[in-house]
């Protein structure tokens, strides 16, 4: 990371830059208006902490620890199915039973955010609000965590625990949809993919120190905790809990908020969707690669979802990882994804932003199905197929997002990013249907892993269509 973020990009000519309206009804995109400026590098590092802050939430609770090692674990099948052998088909069966149920409550979950992301993210922009919200959204998915110490280990549990997560997840969405929409405050046309990596960098990273503060307290014996009714899980929520309100401050105090937008008529929330209908229609007409790659991305965006979402629950129930293999595959996977993205950053601002995602799509599906056809091989075969697919993850959620902010309008950048979220949970039935279908047609968890592929892979398809280009924002 360099000390100064307004550092020149070499190459400038490389850059994909959006195809601006030729209408001139938009005037300028969002990082347009940051042409010149220097940004303290104190906000970009204070902006970048939110994914440090937040990351427990994705790496602890969503994918490695709470779902994978306690929820869709024996613990929650009636005792007699739980004391059946591993490999028995009838306890097989129940786990896959709870895996497709962690996936049902996802899919609700990605329900609920496209119906609200771009409306409430709409009227953050137009009133100013858009931190303010931020920050209420990440309160509410804190709150979850919280709750999450009152799921105890048994089969009543099981629905307030995937309600939990699937509540969390649409905060934690919500608030993402607001933190993306601030990287145009926070950079430059000449920095955008760099910082972009660095947020998604500094997420991993937290992934990281998280984990093995799990690593550590699981080889300390839970440092005496009682294990019944799981409780090292639920206050290994609580921890994330209070890791999200302490490293969230930096943000409070050093990033700024935006300013009220000056003439937007104030409507009520029902007809906000009205001008939302009006703002796509608009989007179609005047930028009509931006719309295009919203529809594309929203398709392999659900296939990195299903990687995060599902990989740990692979690890644990098809590669019979135990607890310790799982979280430090977390770290491993989190350090590879952090390291991955932070140079793809680099790279996005010199050779673009799609030539970053088409790679990293083309990496995904090679390494997802080579963790199908080998999920015979034994553990070294996931280790190998999941830390390839955790290197490109990273790097193709990053420079979608600065891919976004290249050919966002000046002033809709919530908007535009709600409806990045909405598209993308739009689609997200994909991802978590094709895995509940194949494992439920199969009856075997590893032909879920075949359902992600065909997502990635369609996505694929859909964004080499998606054409970024016209004139370079840097000429020399």
């Amino acid at each position: 990371m360099t000390n100064d973020f307004d550092d020149d990009v070499k190459n400038p000519t490389n850059l994909e830059v959006p195809v601006v309206a030729n209408t001139g009804a938009i005037a300028a995109v969002g990082l347009d208006l940051q042409e010149g400026k220097k940004i303290p590098r104190k906000q970009v590092v204070s902006w970048a902490l939110w994914d440090w802050a937040t990351q427990p939430f994705n790496s602890v609770i969503l994918t490695f620890v709470f779902t994978a090692l306690y929820l869709t674990t024996d613990t929650f099948l009636e005792p007699s199915v739980a004391a059946l052998k591993d490999g028995d088909p009838v306890k097989d069966r129940a786990l896959a039973d709870l895996a497709s149920g962690l996936g049902l409550a996802i899919t609700i979950a990605g329900v609920a955010i496209a119906i609200l992301a771009p409306v409430l993210a709409q009227r953050a922009d137009a009133a100013g609000k858009r931190k303010l919200w931020l920050l209420i959204y990440t309160a509410g998915m804190t709150l979850c965590m919280l709750l999450m110490y009152f799921v105890e280990g048994a089969p009543p549990y099981f629905v307030l625990g995937v309600t939990l997560i699937g509540v969390g997840s649409v905060f934690s969405e919500l608030a993402g949809v607001n933190y993306n929409a601030m990287l145009v405050q926070v950079s430059t046309p000449k920095t955008v993919g760099k910082v972009s990596g660095l947020g998604w960098g500094m997420g991993y990273i937290g992934g990281i120190v998280a984990l093995v503060i799990v690593i550590v307290a699981y080889s300390a014996d839970w440092f005496g905790l009682s294990q019944e009714n799981g409780l090292p899980f639920r206050v290994v929520a609580l921890g994330c809990a209070l890791w999200t309100i302490i490293f969230v401050i930096p943000f409070i105090f050093n990033v700024p908020e935006i300013q009220e937008r000056p003439g937007v008529n104030k409507v009520n929330f029902f007809q906000s969707y009205v001008v939302l209908g009006k703002d796509i229609a608009k989007l179609f007409r005047e930028s009509r690669q931006t719309f295009w790659f919203l529809l594309a991305s929203a398709v392999y965006r659900d296939g990195l979802a299903g990687v995060f979402a599902f990989g740990a629950v692979i690890a644990k129930v098809v590669f019979h990882f135990g607890f310790l293999e799982v979280v430090a595959f977390g770290v491993a996977a989190n350090l590879v994804a952090g390291i991955s993205t932070i140079i793809a950053g680099r790279v996005d601002d010199r050779m673009g932003p799609r030539t970053v995602i088409l790679w990293s799509l083309g990496g995904l599906v090679i390494a997802g199905l080579a963790v199908f056809f080998l999920h015979d091989a034994g553990k070294i075969a996931f280790w190998i197929g999941g830390l390839v697919l955790c290197i490109f993850v990273g790097p193709a959620q990053a420079a979608s997002r600065s891919l976004l902010a290249r050919v966002t309008p000046a002033g809709k950048e919530g908007e535009v990013f709600g409806l990045y979220a909405t598209t993308g949970r739009a689609a997200s039935f994909l991802s978590s249907s094709l895995w509940t279908l194949f494992i439920v047609i199969f009856s075997a968890t590893y032909w879920g892993v075949l359902g992600i592929v065909v997502v990635l892979l369609l996505g694929y398809i859909l964004m080499s269509f998606v054409k970024v280009g016209g004139r370079p924002v840097h000429q020399s």
